[in-house]
């Protein structure tokens, strides 16, 4: 009989030096800006923590958000790897998304995500444990963040 093939199973601890520096461990920025000023001020920033990140994309927020016309310099529109702007004229449709997918988060509740695998040198598989109360309160902070964006007239860079 096949022997079963294990991974080791690495939980990501936002504490380690070591497991900030893997490829897995991703982080980003939300930025307000003014796509029109050549200074390329950053008027604004709201951080996108590695646990946050992972969130967005494991809930396909992400994804979805990508119904709204991001600029990018990939053409990609917004996502992993990459920076992408979003117009002033387009945040209300924004933050009307990003309200319904935190009422889709009321009746979640904490998991363990995988976030990826290797397989040489050795099998290891990468988790990390999403707290949907943590997450909430950034979908919210988040909200009222492009709330901001709105009134103050500037436009928002995602730097993933």
């Amino acid at each position: 009989m096949p022997q079963k093939s294990v991974y080791k199973k690495i939980q990501l601890d936002d504490s380690k030096r070591l497991h900030r520096e893997l490829s897995i461990y991703r982080e980003g920025t939300i930025n307000h800006i003014n796509i029109q000023d050549e200074s390329h001020i950053t008027y604004a920033s709201l951080a996108i923590s590695a646990h946050n990140y992972a969130a967005l994309f494991h809930y396909g927020i992400i994804e979805r958000l990508n119904a709204l016309p991001f600029i990018s310099e990939t053409n990609n529109g917004l996502d992993s790897w990459d920076e992408a702007i979003l117009p002033n004229a387009m945040l209300n449709q924004l933050t009307e998304l990003l309200t319904n997918e935190l009422k889709s988060l009321e009746q979640k509740e904490d998991e363990n995500i995988m976030l990826g695998w290797v397989e040489k040198p050795e099998k290891i598989s990468f988790w990390r444990q999403i707290h949907i109360t943590e997450f909430r309160g950034f979908m919210t902070e988040l909200i009222v963040f492009c709330n901001s964006a709105i009134t103050r007239s500037y436009d928002i860079e995602f730097i993933l």
